[in-house]
């Protein structure tokens, strides 16, 4: 036998059983690099289908497809060797029954070597989460503003208020007894948050919903100022390297119409010092 053993992937179960301990931390991911940044750092890392708005310039999470998730998903699982990779299923690849829910996650896990899948909806998907979960397909949920659901919602508000708090607390409780082994709350009420987080015995990760969840996520690339297309009220921007990016590309310009750049020392000579040709 060999005398050393590979490190044990972190695996959903781990994840559930940090409740109620240290705050777990989720980046998303999209890319090798990305990943391999987030890694040493965060529990999970989230290959959102917000790749589609943030990496692909859509207008919404609506377009991306099974084969874009894929593609992203082997990348960042390339990229991790400590934090547990999370899927996005996207919209269209689970809402129409279980049992196409089922050969979709089963998938979206078998080529891109995901151990879960996170799926949106509350009390009304609890019976495919729970067909899921039986066949081996764990499941993180994700409840308050769903957003690939924007249309129906009417746009990315907040989910939770006045006579929504207790639907919202009900697909909590539904999507926990389904077996989900944790739950994103996005866009509620901090208040509905820490009374949803102090229901729970599993995790919730917090988009939007305040300090008393298990855990917090955001995308990548609005923390780090990559994205500014728009920016939501609960992100907060730990550097503007999209701001950076734009000045280093300004300058690059510049130096080429003023033939500075390549200078000598990037370029290569004719002959090497001390021969000829």
């Amino acid at each position: 036998m060999s005398a050393t053993s590979p490190v044990r992937p972190v695996l959903p179960p781990d994840i559930r059983a940090r409740k109620g301990q240290a705050p777990l931390v989720v980046l998303t991911a999209y890319t090798t690099p990305v990943a391999r940044l987030v890694d040493p750092h965060c529990d999970m890392a989230l290959v959102g289908d917000s790749v589609g708005m943030v990496l692909h310039g859509m207008p919404s999470t609506l377009g991306v497809t099974m084969e874009m998730m894929i593609l992203h998903g082997r990348a960042v699982v390339r990229g991790l060797s400590k934090a547990m990779p999370i899927i996005d299923m996207p919209f269209g690849s689970y809402e129409e029954s279980p049992q196409q829910a089922y050969r979709n996650a089963a998938r979206l896990m078998a080529e891109t070597g995901a151990p879960c899948v996170k799926l949106e909806g509350g009390a009304h998907m609890a019976e495919t989460i729970a067909f899921l979960t039986k066949r081996g397909v764990p499941v993180m949920a994700h409840i308050g503003l769903t957003p690939q659901s924007v249309n129906t919602l009417g746009g990315y508000k907040v989910v939770g208020r006045e006579g929504e708090a207790d639907a919202v607390m009900e697909d909590a409780i539904a999507v926990e007894a389904a077996g989900a082994f944790a739950v994103v709350l996005e866009k509620v009420p901090m208040g509905l948050a820490a009374r949803i987080t102090q229901r729970l015995e599993i995790p919730t990760i917090g988009i939007g919903a305040g300090v008393a969840c298990d855990g917090q996520v955001l995308v990548v690339d609005d923390m780090l100022g990559l994205f500014t297309e728009f920016r939501p009220k609960f992100v907060k921007r730990y550097a503007e390297l999209g701001a950076l990016a734009d000045a280093a590309i300004a300058e690059y310009a510049a130096e080429v119409r003023a033939r500075t750049f390549p200078a000598e020392e990037h370029a290569f000579p004719d002959v090497l010092k001390g021969k000829q040709s």
